[in-house]
């Protein structure tokens, strides 16, 4: 009894220890498994202190982003930062710069680029109306061809209002936004619960897409017919967490802030060689 009692006050002892150092011990991280037939090429684990400058850079402002978007996107710790072994992206109800929400978006325009290959995260996307998160792409070309010329890959888009809900999509010349190469991949359960893996694999006339490591759908070169393929060249990351907008509807009165969208890593992969 003596015994059980004194292990109970060690264990106290070491919360507290815990707590006054600044919370419970980070997360362990995710291995990187041995995937037949890829080869690791880049990845970020976010194990570090703070956003690596190497890998990521942010898109900044407001102005609805072309979707009547609500957020202000900043570069500021408080809308994006390294925590616990995960990358927190988190919108806060907030008046900024004439906006009434801020946020971040991060890319690698500029820093990393990759043509075919797996590109893969682990994500938490966060529950609630007007939340838009999503991990995609776009053509490294972006700045001299522009949209949709470039190109752009949605590997997972998450609406809060469709809590058991997520998306991937295309977009090109002659088939963007409204008209873009889409499937919805419904669950049985709220996908804002846990975190969940999402990727494609992309090679040359094809991308495929894949949730939790099951494949929910696919689009060639031959499905867009004598429009543009545009994605046989180079493109950039992009993680962004949106409030409101044409996807992201209206905002739910609901809807908690700060919301925060976490980033387990990001890996990219290539076909191995053989």
């Amino acid at each position: 009894m003596r015994r059980a009692l004194y292990s109970m006050l060690l264990a106290a002892i070491l919360v507290t220890l815990l707590v006054a150092c600044g919370g419970a011990p980070a997360p362990t991280a995710t291995p990187i498994p041995e995937l037949p037939g890829w080869e690791l090429v880049w990845h970020d684990e976010f194990d570090g202190k703070a956003i690596n400058s190497a890998n990521w850079t942010y898109d900044l402002g407001g102005g609805g982003w072309g979707n009547g978007e609500a957020q202000y996107y900043t570069n500021r710790s408080e809308n994006a930062r390294v925590e616990n072994g995960l990358l927190i992206i988190e919108a806060r109800q907030e008046k900024y710069e004439g906006s009434y929400y801020t946020s971040a978006r991060l890319k690698t325009q500029g820093l990393q680029a990759f043509q075919y290959g797996r590109i893969e995260a682990r994500l938490k996307v966060p529950a609630g109306a007007g939340l838009w998160p999503a991990f995609w792409m776009l053509g490294d070309n972006f700045s001299t061809v522009g949209w949709p010329d470039c190109g752009e890959i949605d590997i997972m888009e998450y609406v809060g209002r469709e809590p058991d809900l997520i998306m991937g999509t295309l977009h090109g010349p002659g088939y963007s936004g409204a008209l873009g190469l889409g499937q919805w991949n419904r669950q049985s359960y709220p996908i804002a619960d846990d975190f969940h893996t999402y990727a494609v694999e992309w090679k040359e006339g094809q991308v495929d897409w894949y949730y939790d490591g099951v494949k929910y759908f696919t689009v060639t070169r031959a499905e867009v017919g004598d429009r543009p393929w545009v994605f046989d060249h180079p493109f950039f990351i992009i993680l962004n967490l949106a409030i409101g907008g044409s996807l992201g509807g209206t905002i739910g009165l609901q809807t908690a802030f700060p919301a925060q969208y976490q980033v387990d890593y990001v890996r990219v992969y290539r076909a191995a060689q053989p």
